[in-house]
């Protein structure tokens, strides 16, 4: 091949031949992807107050949490955490709170003071920029309907949980419409793990949540957990210099959920 270049159609097809052959013997071409460097390392931990059904709750205690993740990232994340719920990823010193009851818990972390009286009063509109929400939400109780308005819209393998509820007649069918939002972008990780997308102004999965719709997309990850089932709902949106924590965030959402099912 060296200082002859094929000619005609038969030439091209020799051309890329060889090409794959040299591609099969010497490896393919690096994606910028693989010269990611990951490291174990610990990401601080945050403890976060939380309030609720029996009153506040002090922040817990907790220690550096150690994880793979590229090194680069790892010094611009922590692992925020309240005393109820699990704990999230969200970028290095943002403010925490957490809420809880019979239904369920959540987390709020952001990078603006969190007054703890709008969220818990019952005309708070929700987060209007950037914010980390994850909420674990109970099947078996008074989360149950949170759980199967979610089903409906991302897992209709499990149909037969939102016919359940809805044969209660607490609420009419109506407030669980079947199928995706109509904007959302889905991909399913699995049987149990949904990922998705909301765009800018839009209603979907991402605002199903206590985040209001704005000039930015929300990403996250709706789980299914254990046999009631409960469910885990993670909604990401970050200020651009930090956009690409998004998907360690839900990656490590979904570990988080994988622990709890099993």
């Amino acid at each position: 091949m060296h200082g002859a270049k094929p000619a005609g159609i038969a030439g091209l097809f020799l051309f890329a031949v060889l090409t794959c052959i040299h591609c099969s013997l010497f490896g393919q071409v690096k994606s910028p992807a693989t010269h990611v460097k990951y490291a174990v390392a610990p990401v601080p931990f945050v403890a976060c107050e939380s309030d609720g059904q029996i009153g506040p709750i002090n922040a817990p205690s907790g220690r550096a949490k150690t994880m793979a993740i590229p090194a680069e990232a790892a010094q611009r994340l922590a692992y925020y955490k309240a005393k109820e719920g699990v704990g999230v990823l969200a970028p290095k010193g943002w403010h925490c709170f957490g809420v809880y009851g019979s239904s369920g818990a959540a987390l709020y972390v952001s990078p603006d003071p969190i007054n703890s009286a709008d969220v818990l009063s019952s005309s708070w509109k929700g987060f209007a920029g950037p914010v980390v929400q994850i909420s674990l939400e109970y099947g078996g109780t008074s989360g149950r309907f949170a759980v199967a308005k979610t089903i409906a819209r991302a897992f209709p393998a499990r149909k037969e949980f939102v016919e359940g509820v809805i044969a209660e007649g607490i609420e009419p069918a109506s407030s669980f419409p079947y199928g995706p939002y109509p904007v959302d972008s889905l991909k399913y990780r699995g049987e149990n793990v949904v990922e998705f997308s909301t765009p800018a102004r839009a209603e979907g999965l991402g605002t199903d949540s206590r985040l209001q719709k704005n000039d930015s997309p929300i990403r996250g990850a709706v789980l299914l957990v254990g046999e009631a089932p409960d469910l885990i709902r993670v909604c990401v949106r970050l200020p651009s210099k930090n956009i690409d924590l998004s998907q360690l965030i839900i990656q490590q959402a979904e570990r988080e959920a994988a622990r709890l099912g099993n």
